[in-house]
C-alpha cells in the first residue's frame, strides 16, 4: 500500500512559524518525502536551523516573514512565485498564545491586538495571497490547511484571545473551503492538542483546569502531527479532510469543563 511519498514529489509548499514547533515538523516531514519547502516565519535563525535540520536533497528557502504585515506576506508569496512558479499547499500555522494566566478584564488591548494581528489577519493575509497564486497558475489550484486548535472548540482558562481567533479560524476554513471551489482550491483544519512542542513544555508541570485545579496533561509527539499534515496535503484536490483532531489520547478534551 501507497503511503503517499511518491505522488508528491516537486510539488511546492510554503510553511509558516516553520522555525520552531509544528511548523517545523510539518517542514521537515514535507522536504522528507519530496516536497519543495519554502520555509517562511519571523527569525531567520531559526528558520535556517529548520532548513539545516532537513538534511539531504536542495536547501530549503529561507522567508522571513511577519505574517501580520501586507507587505511582507506579498513579498513571501513573490518570492514564491519567482522561485517555484506555482504553489500547491500552503500550511496556514503561524500563531501566537499571547500573555499566560492573564485574567480577561486584565487583557492589555495591545496583547489582544497582537494575537488577532498574528493568528487571524495572518492567516486571512496569507490565504488571500495563496489564492491569487493558485488561481492564476497553470494547472489551478492548490490546498490550504489551517492550524486551528483543540481551542477552537473548547478554551482553556484565561484565554479569551487565543480562543476568540482559534474559533475564527473554523470561519475562516469553511469560506476558504467554500470560495475556493471555483478556483480548485480545496482548505481544510487541523486541530491539534497537546503535541510535544516548546509551547506546550509546561504541561508536564501542570496547567489550569476549568475547576482551577492545576493538573500534568499528557502530549503527543509532534511528529504525528506532521504525518496527519502530510497526509491530509497528499491527497488529490477531488478529495479533502474537512477537518481533522490530533490530540493526546488522554488528555482532558472530551468532557473539559
Amino acid at each position: 500500500m501507497s503511503d503517499g511519498r511518491v505522488s508528491v514529489v516537486s510539488k511546492v509548499a510554503v510553511v509558516t512559524g516553520a522555525g520552531s514547533g509544528v511548523g517545523r515538523a510539518v517542514a521537515l516531514e514535507l522536504l522528507e518525502t519530496g516536497w519543495s519547502v519554502v520555509l517562511a516565519g519571523r527569525r531567520e535563525e531559526t528558520l535556517a536551523e529548520t532548513a539545516r535540520l532537513a538534511g539531504g536533497g536542495p536547501p530549503a528557502p529561507v522567508v522571513p516573514t511577519d505574517v501580520a504585515s501586507p507587505q511582507r506576506v506579498d513579498a513571501l508569496f513573490a518570492a514564491v512565485r519567482e522561485r517555484f512558479g506555482r504553489l500547491d499547499l500552503l500550511f496556514n500555522n503561524a500563531g501566537s498564545f499571547g500573555p499566560r494566566g492573564v485574567p480577561l478584564e486584565d487583557l492589555a488591548y495591545e496583547d489582544w491586538r497582537s494575537v488577532v494581528d498574528t493568528n487571524l489577519t495572518g492567516a486571512f493575509l496569507c490565504a488571500q495571497a495563496a489564492f491569487r497564486l493558485m488561481r492564476d497558475q497553470d494547472p489551478r489550484g492548490g490546498r490550504i490547511i489551517n492550524n486551528g486548535s483543540l481551542s477552537a472548540h473548547v478554551p482553556r482558562p484565561d484565554s479569551v484571545a487565543y480562543t476568540a481567533t482559534k474559533h475564527a479560524i473554523t470561519g475562516l476554513t469553511k469560506s476558504l473551503s467554500l470560495d475556493g471551489r471555483r478556483y480548485g482550491i480545496a482548505c481544510g483544519q487541523i486541530d491539534i492538542g497537546n503535541a510535544a512542542t516548546e509551547m506546550t513544555e509546561r504541561m508536564s508541570a501542570g496547567v489550569p483546569q476549568a475547576s482551577g485545579e492545576v493538573v500534568a496533561e499528557p502530549v503527543m509527539d509532534v511528529a504525528d502531527v506532521a504525518r496527519t499534515v502530510r497526509h491530509m496535503a497528499s491527497l488529490p484536490l477531488e478529495a479533502n479532510v474537512q477537518f481533522a483532531t490530533v490530540m493526546a489520547t488522554a488528555m482532558p478534551y472530551i468532557g473539559r469543563g
